[in-house]
């Protein structure tokens, strides 16, 4: 009977925790703040994070860096050579995914930011068009937490093969 009691007195505070959990993510709590540091420096985005929450094409330019390796995800391809022709495909890709709101959009750059339906985690995605390379290099990182569980990286994919479905698609 004791430990009934237990059973459900814990049921009881882990129900507490989730609802309470699920009104902060609601009400916003849960978004973080945009980063200061995004956009292209010396031909660079910014590093990823030293946590497993994000990815990045240019992770390994990152001399030194602790997750160069693990974080790093190849550049997009460009359609028929033309940065600022993928660049606006990506952007109208972008705003047809759920969560995602297009915050900054030129001719060879994109900042995205996705957010989780439930819980609001918001995560900023960078896309810029490497002119010497002739390739999309991107970038896309959690803004709290250690682990996004591999959304980010399965974003960056799913972006991928949409633009190269677009692309095929095309008359």
């Amino acid at each position: 009977m004791m430990l009934r009691r237990w059973v459900l007195r814990v049921l009881v505070v882990l129900a507490l925790l989730a609802a309470a959990t699920f009104v902060v993510g609601q009400a916003g709590l849960l978004r973080g703040s945009p980063p200061s540091d995004l956009g292209v420096r010396d031909g660079r985005l910014k590093a990823p994070s030293n946590t497993p929450n994000s990815v990045s094409s240019q992770a390994r330019l990152w001399a030194g860096h602790p997750r160069a390796e693990q974080a790093h995800i190849e550049p997009l391809a460009l359609r028929d050579g033309d940065g600022p022709a993928t660049l606006a495909l990506l952007a109208r890709l972008v705003q047809a995914a759920p969560g995602a709101v297009l915050v900054d959009s030129r001719p060879d750059y994109l900042y995205a930011q996705f957010s989780t339906p439930l819980m609001k985690y918001t995560d900023d995605v960078e896309f810029w068009w490497d002119r010497d390379l002739g390739v999309v290099q991107v970038r896309s990182a959690s803004r709290l937490g250690r682990s996004d569980l591999g959304a980010n990286r399965q974003r960056v994919e799913v972006l991928r093969q949409r633009l190269l479905s677009a692309q095929a698609a095309r008359p």
